[in-house]
Parts: C-alpha cells; sequence; structure tokens
C-alpha cells in the first residue's frame, strides 16, 4: 500500500476568500475541488514542499505560512498524512499553472462534498462548522 506525504496550502486573502483548484479529470480524485499542494519530496521538509508546490502549482511565493492541521486518512489504496498550511502572505497572484482551473470562493458557500474526503474537517474547521 502506498503511504504520501503531501503539503497544502489554503491561500486566503483579506476578504477571506479561498483560492481553490480542480484536479485533473486522469487524477486520483478526479475533479474534485482542492487546496493547491502536493507530495512532499524525500529530503524536503513540509514548508519546502509547500513552497515548491504553490510555485509548481498556482505560482505564487508564501511569505508567512502556518501548520493549521495534520490529518491522516486511509483510501483503499494508499494511507496519507496532509498537512494543511494557512497561507495568508505571499508574492504573486495565484492561478492554474498547470492548466487547470482555480478560482477564489467564498468558504462559507463551499460544498464540502466538491472536495476529497480528507478535506471535509478542515473546511469544517474553517468555515466554524465543527
Amino acid at each position: 500500500m502506498k503511504t504520501l506525504q503531501i503539503s497544502v496550502g489554503i491561500i486566503r486573502n483579506p476578504q477571506n476568500q479561498i483560492f481553490i483548484t480542480q484536479r485533473a479529470a486522469d487524477a486520483h480524485m478526479a475533479n474534485k475541488w482542492e487546496f493547491p499542494g502536493g507530495k512532499i519530496e524525500a529530503g524536503e521538509t513540509p514548508e519546502q514542499a509547500l513552497a515548491r508546490e504553490l510555485q509548481e502549482e498556482v505560482g505564487i511565493t508564501p511569505l508567512d505560512a502556518s501548520l493549521f492541521d495534520k490529518l491522516e486518512y486511509q483510501f483503499p489504496d494508499r494511507h496519507i498524512t496532509l498537512w494543511f498550511w494557512l497561507v495568508e502572505s505571499w508574492e504573486g497572484e495565484p492561478w492554474g499553472k498547470e492548466g487547470q482551473p482555480g478560482s477564489w470562493v467564498e468558504l462559507q458557500a463551499s460544498d464540502a462534498d466538491k472536495f476529497p474526503p480528507a478535506n471535509e474537517p478542515v473546511i469544517a474547521r474553517l468555515t466554524g462548522n465543527r
């Protein structure tokens, strides 16, 4: 069984909107909306992976990131550890650098069902529903 460590950025602007992207049609959890991020590579810290992934995926450099949550999640074919970082200060303007759709959303209005199941506790906490 695969074991993955993943660093994820919750990019929040002063208007309390969150920048999310949509997973590719051929990816695990296809077409779900997600917080940008990806696998922590060998020799990388979770913070280094966050900075690299946000630069690769959405073209920003985080200036300040604080650990928001760390969750373990078991899928039938893989075990993942998700490091969720709250990013409220960055350089650049986020966009779908890899061709993926990206959008600023009001998290209060977002539907947790449109995200991978592992994101539900974080969305609940961000919206005050936990």
